[in-house]
């Protein structure tokens, strides 16, 4: 049984660009859905500032129709100031009105202050919208490129597996065996060339009987990975 180191480095070739074709393949989808993922976040920011401009909306309505009760009650206070019979009174009223006038006066602040904040939670709300149509934008831009991207190397790993069908129909028949083992157990890592009599999958010098069996062409197995080896091109 012989195999030339020309044969398994064509092998090796095909196996490890179609892994490498396979992974692209895979990777395309975890990209999407992290770009997906990204989306959904932002969807959930809008959402939230969209929520805090709502919820300091209806503070500052309610605190503008606290402030208008609050008016009414110093007119209704000054009505009974005018109508006041003891001097007593008239000095209660006017403590009651100085109060009311001192609560609406820190409740105009508030709702100045809260209006500034609907401003500015407003820019928040309009920058994340920015922000989730550049995401969606970028999405639906990933997703038009690893599409392209997909058809293209399913195309290439269709001839691939042809050339490696081939490939491997040349292998003799006592050999393909021990082949599809190690190929089935380590894929594109099941062969490994040897540099300077060392094997490159794992590190380790293979031994000198191994080295002759490569130079007749004999398939020779790394004792320490189990590698398939193959002599580099001269």
């Amino acid at each position: 049984m012989s195999v030339t180191a020309a044969a398994l480095r064509e092998l090796h070739r095909l196996h490890q660009h179609l892994a490498e074709l396979h992974d692209r393949l895979e990777r395309g989808p975890r990209q999407i859905r992290a770009r997906e993922a990204n989306v959904a976040q932002l969807q959930d920011r809008l959402a939230e500032a969209h929520e805090r401009v709502k919820q300091t909306q209806m503070t500052a309505d309610r605190k503008q129709l606290d402030l208008r009760t609050g008016e009414q009650r110093i007119v209704d206070l000054r009505v009974k100031l005018n109508a006041c019979s003891s001097n007593k009174e008239y000095q209660m009223l006017l403590e009651q009105i100085a109060a009311a006038e001192m609560a609406n006066s820190v409740l105009s602040d508030e709702i100045l202050e809260g209006l500034e904040k609907i401003d500015t939670l407003s820019k928040t709300v309009q920058e994340e919208e920015q922000a989730l149509a550049a995401g969606k934008q970028e999405l639906e831009k990933m997703q038009r490129a690893i599409e392209s991207a997909t058809a293209a190397a399913q195309a290439e790993v269709a001839r691939l597996e042809k050339e490696l069908s081939r490939a491997e129909g040349a292998l003799p028949s006592d050999f393909r065996t021990d082949y599809e083992r190690v190929v089935r157990s380590k894929g594109a890592d099941g062969l490994a060339e040897v540099d300077d009599g060392v094997c490159t999958g794992c590190g380790q010098q293979i031994l000198l009987n191994q080295q002759n069996e490569l130079m007749l062409a004999r398939p020779a197995f790394c004792k320490s990975c189990g590698r398939l080896l193959y002599l580099p091109e001269s």
